[in-house]
């Protein structure tokens, strides 16, 4: 029996497809009900009739930060997907994000190794990955994390969710983590990178030529779903398909939706006021921030993700960049 967190959200929903496609026994777990019809309308790009594979999970409804309700999620399980997280580049979220990616995390592992779960795979991100001083080194799983730079609240949270499970392993449990870029996919386009379509779509006016790292929902899964089945173990993954200037994804998305790509460049000089009045906004407000100073540094970065190490493990070759958001573009036309 698997057992999957975080299956209401983009990553979890394209899994159970992929599992219940494979008659896997699968349950997973939901905090409110509103958020399965994201996961039966992710089903329909999968499915003519999505209603009996949707059927075909056990769904619970619990909390990874409360263990009471997870007890009985884990009856009988023997894998686990933790896809659950919470995703957030404001500072005055960082409790919460202590709360629910680093603690829900701890349960999750305790939970595995107290009910003699087989394997677990825990999606991270690259932002839990380490930076090169010298931007034109590639990224790769082996560089170090440094925990004196200016990095977001986000990244310190997965980086503590890391640890966690390397713990685990250190305790008996067989892991495998993925790092993955930017996750382009279907059915959720208020949040994430569905929200850039979303922008796009509306008509974005700037773009930036710093290096971003995209891979596609549907290589994340396969991913997961091989690693979960190989004898690999105690092993994390960089998962990156391409690495693209904004100015790049912007323009090919704007492209494949029909819609006018941004015409102009954001300097440094005007991202740096940019994030200063969304501070004063936040102040004034009490709104979430739209552009942090960490989000305005990633965006203006040249760093390279080198996905080497996985393409090798499993001789996977990723999606091409384009014909990912022509697809996603497609899904969100409809």
């Amino acid at each position: 029996m698997i057992l999957v967190t975080g299956g209401t959200g983009l990553v979890g929903a394209h899994l159970l497809a992929y599992l219940v496609r494979n008659e896997q026994r699968v349950k997973a777990i939901y905090r409110t009900l509103d958020k399965l019809e994201a996961v039966k309308n992710v089903f329909s790009y999968y499915f003519d009739n999505p209603t009996p594979f949707f059927d075909k999970i056990t769904w619970l409804k619990a909390d990874v930060t409360d263990i009471p309700s997870l007890e009985l999620a884990f009856e009988n399980v023997t894998h686990v997907y933790h896809v659950a997280a919470l995703i957030s580049f404001d500072p005055k979220d960082f409790d919460t994000l202590r709360k629910i990616n680093i603690e829900g995390t701890a349960n999750i592992v305790n939970l595995c190794i107290a009910h003699g779960v087989k394997k677990l795979c825990f999606v991270s991100s690259v932002a839990a990955v380490g930076e090169n001083e010298d931007p034109t080194i590639p990224i790769t799983e082996e560089t170090h994390w440094n925990p004196e730079i200016d990095n977001s609240v986000y990244a310190i949270s997965k980086y503590g969710s890391e640890m966690e499970v390397w713990r685990g392993s250190q305790e008996g449990l067989d892991v495998v983590i993925v790092n993955p870029a930017i996750i382009l996919g279907a059915g959720f386009w208020r949040l994430g990178s569905g929200s850039l379509f979303r922008k796009i779509d509306k008509g974005l006016k700037y773009y930036t030529n710093g290096v971003l790292s995209y891979v596609d929902v549907q290589d994340v899964v396969y991913i997961m779903i091989q690693l979960m089945e190989s004898d690999i173990k105690s092993e994390r993954f960089v998962l990156v398909a391409e690495n693209w200037t904004l100015e790049k994804f912007t323009k090919t998305t704007a492209k494949a939706l029909h819609v006018q790509p941004p015409t102009k460049e954001a300097s440094p000089f005007l991202l740096a006021i940019a994030w200063r009045m969304d501070w004063l906004r936040q102040f004034f407000t009490g709104k979430h921030r739209r552009l942090t100073k960490q989000t305005a540094k990633s965006i203006q970065s040249q760093s390279f993700f080198d996905s080497s190490k996985i393409q090798n493990a499993l001789n996977f070759k990723f999606k091409p960049l384009e014909e990912t958001i022509e697809r996603v573009s497609k899904h969100y036309r409809n």
